[in-house]
Parts: C-alpha cells; sequence; structure tokens
C-alpha cells in the first residue's frame, strides 16, 4: 500500500471533525485506504464492508397524510461519490426534503426513518435547524431504525418525539461526541527511506499534516475545533429535547452509544416501539384530525346556513376540535373542507 497515498486520506480526516460511531469510522478509513492504495472493490462489496443493505438509499415516501424521509448510512453534506460507496445521505438533501415536506398542505405529521452511524459535521446545523423549524407546522417524530448515533442523532433529536425499535439492543443511539483523529507516519516514512517536503506559504498553511509529529499548539488547535463543534452539537440536543445543556453533557451518555432500554432511561428517546406501530400511530392521528376538524367545520356551516354566529359553548366547542384536530395530525387534506374552514 501507498503509505504517502494513504496520508492525503488521513490529511482530510485530520481536518474534518467527525460525529460517527468510532468503530464506523475505521471501516470507512479502511475502504478509503485500499481505494488510495489502487486497490478495486466492486459496489457490492464497498456496502458490504460498511454494514450497508445495498442499493440506492431509499426514497422518500407518503404514507396517507405522513411523510416518511429517510435518513440512511454515512452523512455528509454532499455526498457526491461517496454516496455511492457508503450508501449514505446528504444532509443538504435531507434538508429539502424536510422543507418540502413542512411546506406541503396534504402532509400532517413528518416521520424520520434514521438508520446511520453519524458523520462529518458539515450541514447539519441546518439539517437540524430545518427539522426544528417543521415543528411549528407539523408533528415530527424521528424513529432509530435501529441505529440514531451522532450526526445521525444531532439531527433527529429536533423532532418532537424520538421512537426506537425493540430490537435496538445493541450500543446504536447517542454517541453524543466529535472527534477527528491525526496519525504521525513521520517515522514509517523514514524507514522506507521517503522524504515528504512541503512547499507552502502562509504561516498556518498545512500546519497539521500526517508527515509530521503534532506540536503542541497544532494539537491544541485541532481541539479547540473540535469542542466548538461539540459545543453546538449539545444545544441543538438541549434545545430539542427541552433540557439543560449541563443535563446533554452530564447524562446524555456522555459520548458513548446506548441500546434502546438506556437510551429511554436517560431520557435520549421517549418510546420504544416498532416502525410499523409508530407509522399506524401517525396515520392514526391525521385520520382522527382529519375526523375532528370535519365536525367542527360542519358546526360552523350548520350555523352559517341558520343565519346564526357561534358563540359561547358552541364556539368554544368548534374552536377546541379544530385545535385539538390540528395537534393531531396537521391540516386536513380535504381541499373543499380548508375552503369552507377560511371562509368562516
Amino acid at each position: 500500500m501507498s503509505v504517502v497515498k494513504y496520508g492525503h486520506i488521513l490529511s482530510y480526516v485530520a481536518s474534518t471533525p467527525w460525529a460517527i460511531l468510532p468503530d464506523k469510522m475505521q471501516e470507512l478509513l479502511s475502504v478509503l485506504a485500499f481505494r488510495a492504495a489502487g486497490g478495486e472493490f466492486t459496489a457490492d462489496e464497498i456496502r458490504a464492508r460498511l454494514g450497508e443493505d445495498g442499493g440506492a438509499p431509499p426514497a422518500a415516501a407518503k404514507r396517507g397524510a405522513v411523510a416518511v424521509i429517510p435518513l440512511r448510512g454515512v452523512i455528509a453534506h454532499r455526498m457526491g461519490t461517496m454516496a455511492e460507496s457508503s450508501g449514505g445521505m446528504s444532509a443538504e438533501r435531507f434538508t429539502k426534503l424536510v422543507q418540502q415536506a413542512a411546506a406541503d398542505d396534504s402532509v400532517g405529521s413528518i416521520l424520520i426513518d434514521v438508520d446511520s452511524p453519524g458523520g462529518t459535521i458539515a450541514g447539519l446545523t441546518e439539517a437540524a435547524d430545518a427539522v426544528f423549524a417543521a415543528r411549528d407546522a407539523k408533528r415530527v417524530v424521528a424513529i432509530a431504525n435501529a441505529t440514531m448515533a451522532s450526526a445521525a442523532y444531532w439531527i433527529a433529536s429536533q423532532a418532537h418525539e424520538l421512537v426506537a425499535i425493540p430490537s435496538a439492543l445493541d450500543r446504536c443511539i447517542g454517541s453524543i461526541g466529535v472527534f477527528t483523529v491525526h496519525e504521525d507516519l513521520s517515522e514509517h516514512l523514514a524507514k522506507e527511506g521517503v522524504k515528504i517536503t512541503l512547499i507552502r506559504a502562509g504561516k498556518h498553511k498545512a500546519e497539521v499534516t500526517p508527515f509530521a509529529p503534532l506540536s503542541d499548539e497544532q494539537q491544541a488547535e485541532l481541539q479547540a475545533g473540535v469542542d466548538a463543534a461539540y459545543g453546538v452539537f449539545v444545544k441543538h440536543v438541549a434545545r430539542g429535547r427541552g433540557v439543560p445543556v449541563a443535563d446533554v453533557r452530564k447524562g446524555y451518555g456522555e459520548g458513548r452509544a446506548l441500546s434502546a432500554v438506556d437510551a429511554q432511561a436517560a431520557g435520549l428517546i421517549d418510546r420504544i416501539a416498532t416502525f410499523d406501530e409508530t407509522l399506524a400511530r401517525l396515520v392514526g392521528r391525521g385520520s382522527r384530525a382529519g375526523a375532528g376538524m370535519r365536525a367542527a367545520v360542519e358546526s360552523v356551516s350548520s350555523a352559517a346556513a341558520d343565519g346564526r354566529v357561534l358563540a359561547g359553548d358552541e364556539l368554544a366547542e368548534a374552536t377546541a376540535a379544530v385545535a385539538e384536530s390540528l395537534a393531531a395530525g396537521g391540516p386536513p387534506d380535504d381541499e373543499e373542507m380548508r375552503r369552507r374552514l377560511e371562509r368562516f
């Protein structure tokens, strides 16, 4: 294997803070290193090494008034060719899918179907903000099906409710932390008779490379970047879960991934249920919302037909029915009913 080519891979990794399960990072590095050394994998072989199930990531779908948005595989800002090798998800694309669902009047709830070990931090703030903003318009639920770790938890934690499937028994939920790596190859290169000379301009340009040891100053700089990213991570989780930042730092696993049972006990998730149960519950909410809204609209319309204006208990009941219906699943998808409601 070419140590120099591997060094370039490590240079990229060292310049990028990661919010990902450490073992998944090792798998990803092993594939990239093999490819950098001139090795060849088929797409199926790459997916097998990374634990992916093969094929393209599932597309967003709609079940009744529920928009189901997948968040699968390694997350990166713009996936490019990485999507082909890891079965991953673009944070940018995910953000757009959430925004589209939030703006869709026919959608009452959003279900984020998560099975991801995390990824790079670029694009996560925008994705998390999109999920949190969607809460103003829709009921938003995220389900760990089965892994919801690190960057994936960062995003999913912004939902109204977090669910994990019962078989999420391994440590696969949480992993709230950020890291980067540095490997010093200078001694190994020297033993192979290879000498690397960096030609650079700018005081701090290329100061962190795998071809030289880290100075104390360089290590401190890397640590500062990781700490800053971690600070944003925990603030987002605290916002989404409605808890103090201190609780996230001290009581949410402190960087560890937890099983579904332990995650629920620690407050990382709200309930344990299957995907089908969760979807059926949200579809049912939409049905109840539609029924309640229709009853309220019929009450208002009937009063108007009689030349009356609702008041007192009648008005209170109709208003409560509308509010309850909206909370249960958002606006109904019947266009005529919406027009009648707007009129009155």
